[in-house]
């Protein structure tokens, strides 16, 4: 089975008016064949995110990457966005399940086994982490790949790695007994076909693992 691939937006877009080249690496990464683009803009106001997310939908449209957005169920629904990422300590996926429509997804964010365990009850998939160490969450410290193994086996729901995933950590996450990842880095790239090589190279450093090659 293919590594499912969800990219995080850096946080770094502070204008929709600046949005062409943050839209490019968006586009680049469902091009690539990213089945998640999660938009991760917490400093934009409630417009100017909505207005993002819209337009997100708009160039992955024609690929199979689905956009949702970061712990905001109700812009999310505004949108039409195709699901939401809830933080850990957010709401419970139970109140997002009762007010969203069918096919809605649902993730989550959890830090152990025992919350995977637990958190997994009506999600479609949960992120563990941080696995490694990552610049995006400074000073957290990595909770390693025999962790996320731990959190794969708790639950029967696509566990996807976040924290410090690379080409060069891939092949450990993928014999951690991960579903895939989640990343902001993959995001960063220099251009968009920076952003297109990065999920390329994570995928088939993933295949290879799994294959034992």
């Amino acid at each position: 089975m293919r590594p499912v691939i969800c990219v995080i937006t850096d946080g770094r877009l502070r204008s929709v008016d600046d949005a062409a080249p943050w839209l490019a690496r968006v586009a680049a990464a469902a091009q690539a064949g990213a089945h998640l683009i999660q938009v991760r803009e917490r400093t934009l106001d409630d417009r100017a995110l909505s207005m993002i997310v819209r337009r997100c939908r708009d160039v992955v449209q024609g690929t199979r990457a689905r956009v949702v957005v970061n712990d905001r169920l109700d812009v999310a629904l505004a949108c039409g966005a195709d699901g939401v990422h809830l933080k850990s300590d957010s709401y419970p996926v139970r109140r997002a399940r009762e007010i969203a429509p069918r096919g809605f997804l649902v993730g989550r964010s959890v830090h152990s086994a025992t919350e995977a365990a637990a958190a997994g009850q009506g999600a479609d998939y949960l992120s563990f982490g941080t696995v490694f160490a990552t610049a995006s969450k400074p000073g957290r410290t990595p909770v390693g790949t025999t962790a996320l193994a731990a959190a794969a086996l708790a639950t029967p729901l696509p566990v996807l790695a976040v924290g410090g995933v690379t080409v060069d950590t891939a092949g450990a996450v993928a014999r951690a007994g991960a579903a895939g990842i989640a990343a902001i880095g993959v995001f960063t790239g220099p251009t968009p076909d920076d952003v297109a090589t990065s999920v390329d190279r994570i995928v088939r450093a993933f295949d290879l693992s799994m294959s034992g090659s």
